[in-house]
Order: structure tokens, then C-alpha cells, then sequence
């Protein structure tokens, strides 16, 4: 993808950085840099390095450095606690690590129970150093192998990136996509949403995810422009979006929110925004009507899975009818309809697919070739989300006659907090772990700024005694930060179906007959 842009657009702009400007010659040239010193570090094709850091240019640079080099790239949550983020490298086996400098305290509690690391290249200013470990500032890594190049040799089917999730059974799954699911998603996306050379899209999602991760490659095959914000904030965004001209960008409905309540948004510019996207949570229709008034632009609603590259389906009207309005807001306020790459069906308990009456409720399989091929190191995990050759994505919806589907409720008990998945069984571990709880449910409630709030409810153990506040801390030990309960309620007991299992649907109800403040 790079080559290709490097040879149509060499002395075009491909980034903006704040500061930072460089054209897709120069993209190519340092990449292929840093992939080249990773090389000579060691590192050899189909090894494990990771990413921890903020938006920028540099991630997209280790992106590619980590396809010249052959070698897997795995970007790690910025959120995550350090006993999680020394899990993930050890189950990837990772060797090492690009991190932002902000981050070396945690690096370095991660090491506590992480030792298997050879190496750091070190983002941002500071000579930070890893007892240990070899350490390289990002910037002299590039200089001291320009010209070499990377060229490994490496396969469609071969591994590109993994990305971790988390897992139902508390530990965390690493999703292994392959250059083929990149490579296709790409293509696909260029495609549907019709991106060009003429683009400039926004990276202010995070990189780490695939809400934005993969308009790094789109956009780059595209021949666009990348804009970068190194981290969120409402009127920042919005400066970026007017200031450098944005055309096109993928938010979560939560920044979307704040931006839209911030003052500065209606008096804007807004004429080279061509589209927004958003996923990762639910969506209200009153706020996608707000976002097409507001920003004056397409509005479409994206959902996908890590597993699948991200995208599943896009909430896309059809392009040869012109609808009436109020119809169009609806259709764009559906979950959508298949992405180009994916093959989606909607089936009942026992397979057969559902009737496509927009009521009859199932559970979405797809295939197709942006699926991933399974979790890193867990067979059974990955035997477990197939039947025939269908992911199952274990999301409940109904389909229409015209093949959009609505997402209606999850089959597994995971939580959409601000663009990002909580699963209840891994909170309520860290609420177990604690010797006062006796029982604990976690689930999620509708919140407006988060999409859904992270909710606790608690027996204590006869004749202890805890406060919310040790809960909290002693849960923030153990998770990150937008993984812990926003409230505890305790009660002397959890409701209970017939066979004696925890309904947490009675917790739900209870939250909605006397809200409580979960800001």
C-alpha cells in the first residue's frame, strides 16, 4: 500500500502532525527506516512487537515499519492497567515494545511482571531508559538505518497485527488479523465509501482500535492525507476537523456528544467535511439529526468487530433512490447492511435464517474475507466462535427486506462504555478478588455520555463491612480506569431465576425504576 503511494504520490502530502509535515516519499523512507532497525535489532519475521502510545504520525509509521520488517504489530490499549498490559505481552510473546515516553512509570510496573522484553524504541522528547532493556530514541532508531530498507517476504494468509480483546472467561483474546484481512478490508472501505486522493481524514479515535485503525491503510492506499490528534478533546477535535479541512472521519457516539455541546461547533466551517462515521456504541436518532443539522455533512453509522477487520455492515441508504428525509434519517439510524466484503446472515436457535420481516429477532453470523481466522494461542476460544465456516458474533437483530439489520440486544453480557468493550464476568472477578464481597453482578446501563455506564451490585459477606470508595480503589488496581463500576449498589441479596442463576435483567429494572447517578 505504501510502495504504491510512495510511487502515484511521492511529493504529496501524506501527514499532518501538528508541526510535523512530510509527503508520502518521505512516509515511505522512514518506515521502511524503522522497520530496517528493528531488523538489525533482531527482530525477526513473524515476532511480536507492540505500541503503546498516543495518536500520531509515528504510529502510523510503525504500521508499515512492522509489514517491511515481516514482523507482527500488536497495539496495545493506552487504558489498560499494568498487570493486563504484561498478560497481553506475554501471551503474544512480545519482544519489543515502541512506547510513548508519558508511559515509562507503567512500562516499567509492567516489567514487574512482564521479563520478557528485549527492547524499547522511545516516542516523544526525554532520554528515557529501561534497566534491562535496550532503549532508542524513535527518531535515531529511524536515522541510524535510513536507506537500509525492510523487505521481508510475507504471505497473505500471514499474520498482521493482533489485537486483544476482552474475554469472557476474564482473559484477554488476541484477534489475529492477516495481511489478506487488512488488505481486503482496505479495499472494501475504499469502495463503499468512495475515498480518494482528495481525502483527508482525521485520526482522532484512537489507533489503537480498529474504529480508526483501519483508515490507516484505506486512506494510505487511497493516496489521502492523515491528520492526526494526539489525544481527544471536544474543542480541539473541532479545530482540527475546520483548520486542516477535513473531509472525512470515524468517531464513537460519545465524543460525538461532546463535540456537538460544545459552543464553538454551530459556528464553524463545516464545507469540507463530506462525511462523519461513528460506531462502537449505540446511537440515538435524535443525535444523528443533530450531527447532519450541525456539521451539515453524511451521516453513517458503522458496526463491526475486531474479529472482522472492523466492519460488518454500514448504514448506507442505496444510491440509484432518493428518499424522502424522514425515511433517510431511519435508514441511517439502522444498524446498515452488509459491508462489500462480508456475506451476513440473521438465524434463530437453531441456525435456519430468520424471516426478514424487521421484527423476527436472531443472532448475526457472517464470513467472508476480512474474518479473522481465530484468537492467538487459544484453539478452543477459536473452535467456539465458528459453526460451518460462520463467525458468530453473538449479537441479537432482526433484518428487513432490503437486507439492513438493526442490532436489538447482545447475547453475551458486555458492556459499550465510551467506544469501549467491558465484559461483566472480568469486573466482576476484580469485585471477587476483594474478601468482603461475597456476590457481585456487573451490567451495563443507558447513560448519555458514555452510551452505557458500567454498574455494579454487591452482597457483602456476614459481618464485614466496605465502603464504595475501597470497592472502586481496589477494582482500579486491577482494571482500567473505564472498566470500573461508575456505581455500587449493595443489597442483601441478587435477584435469582428459578434454577437459582443471577438475572441481571431484575438489576436493570431496579436501576430504571429509581435511577441513580452514574455520571
Amino acid at each position: 500500500m505504501l510502495e504504491r503511494a510512495a510511487a502515484l504520490h511521492g511529493r504529496d502530502l501524506a501527514v499532518v502532525d501538528g508541526a510535523f509535515r512530510c509527503d508520502y516519499g518521505e512516509l515511505r523512507a522512514r518506515a521502511a527506516a524503522l522497520g530496517a532497525f528493528l531488523r538489525t535489532a533482531g527482530v525477526e519475521p513473524g515476532a511480536r512487537v507492540a505500541i503503546l502510545a498516543w495518536n500520531g504520525h509515528e504510529y502510523l509509521e510503525t504500521y508499515f515499519a512492522a509489514a517491511a520488517a515481516g514482523v507482527i504489530l500488536c497495539p496495545l490499549n493506552v487504558r489498560l492497567a499494568p498487570v493486563e498490559l504484561a498478560a497481553i505481552l506475554a501471551d503474544a510473546g512480545v519482544e519489543w515494545i515502541v512506547a510513548d515516553t508519558e508511559f515509562e512509570a507503567g512500562l516499567a510496573r509492567v516489567r514487574a511482571f512482564h521479563a520478557g522484553l528485549c527492547g524499547v524504541v522511545w516516542i516523544g522528547a526525554g532520554s528515557a531508559e529501561a534497566p534491562g532493556l535496550r532503549s532508542i530514541g524513535y527518531e535515531a532508531a529511524i536515522e541510524s538505518a535510513r536507506g537500509a530498507g525492510a523487505s521481508a517476504d510475507r504471505a497473505l494468509d500471514d499474520v498482521a497485527q493482533l489485537y486483544y480483546t476482552s474475554g469472557t472467561t476474564g482473559r484477554a483474546k488476541g484477534v489475529m488479523l492477516s495481511q489478506r484481512n487488512v488488505s481486503v478490508h482496505a479495499l472494501g472501505a475504499i469502495a463503499e465509501l468512495g475515498l480518494e486522493e482528495r481525502d483527508r481524514w482525521a485520526h482522532i479515535a484512537p489507533m489503537f482500535h480498529l474504529a480508526d485503525a483501519w483508515a490507516t491503510f484505506a486512506i494510505t492506499w487511497a493516496g489521502g492525507v492523515h491528520v492526526f490528534l494526539r489525544r481527544f478533546e471536544a474543542r480541539a477535535a473541532l479545530e482540527l476537523l475546520e483548520e486542516e479541512r477535513v473531509t472525512i472521519t470515524n468517531l464513537v457516539p460519545t465524543m460525538l456528544n461532546l463535540m456537538l455541546h460544545d459552543p464553538s461547533a454551530r459556528g464553524r466551517d463545516w464545507s469540507s467535511l463530506r462525511r462523519i462515521l461513528s460506531g462502537g456504541a449505540p446511537i440515538a436518532s435524535s443525535v444523528v439529526r443533530e450531527i447532519v443539522t450541525v456539521f451539515g455533512c453524511e451521516y453513517v453509522q458503522t458496526y463491526g468487530m475486531t474479529e472482522t477487520s472492523p466492519f460488518l455492515t454500514l448504514s448506507l441508504p442505496p444510491r440509484r433512490r432518493t428518499l424522502a428525509p424522514e425515511e433517510e434519517l431511519r435508514v441511517r439510524c439502522k444498524t446498515g447492511r452488509p459491508f462489500a466484503t462480508i456475506e451476513l446472515r440473521v438465524v434463530d436457535a437453531s441456525g435456519r435464517d430468520v424471516s426478514a420481516d424487521d421484527r423476527t429477532v436472531g443472532e448475526i453470523w457472517v464470513r467472508g474475507e476480512t474474518v479473522t481466522r481465530g484468537y492467538w494461542n487459544q484453539p478452543e476460544e477459536t473452535r467456539a466462535a465458528f459453526t460451518e465456516g460462520w463467525l458468530r458474533t453473538g449479537d441479537l437483530a432482526t433484518l428487513d427486506g432490503a437486507g439492513y439489520v438493526t442490532i436489538v440486544d447482545r447475547m453475551k453480557d458486555m458492556i459499550l462504555t465510551g467506544g469501549e468493550n467491558v465484559y461483566s464476568t472480568e469486573v466482576e472477578h476484580a469485585l471477587y478478588a476483594h474478601p468482603a464481597v461475597l456476590e457481585a453482578a456487573v451490567f451495563g446501563v443507558a447513560d448519555a455520555r458514555w452510551g452505557e455506564a458500567v454498574c455494579a451490585a454487591v452482597v457483602v459477606r456476614s459481618g464485614a463491612k466496605v465502603e464504595v470508595a475501597a470497592l472502586l480503589e481496589h477494582c482500579g488496581a486491577r482494571l482500567a480506569r473505564y472498566k470500573v463500576p461508575r456505581h455500587v449498589e449493595f443489597l442483601a441479596e441478587l435477584p435469582r431465576t428459578g434454577s437459582g442463576k443471577i438475572t441481571k435483567r431484575l438489576l436493570r429494572e431496579r436501576f430504571l425504576r429509581s435511577p441513580l447517578d452514574v455520571g
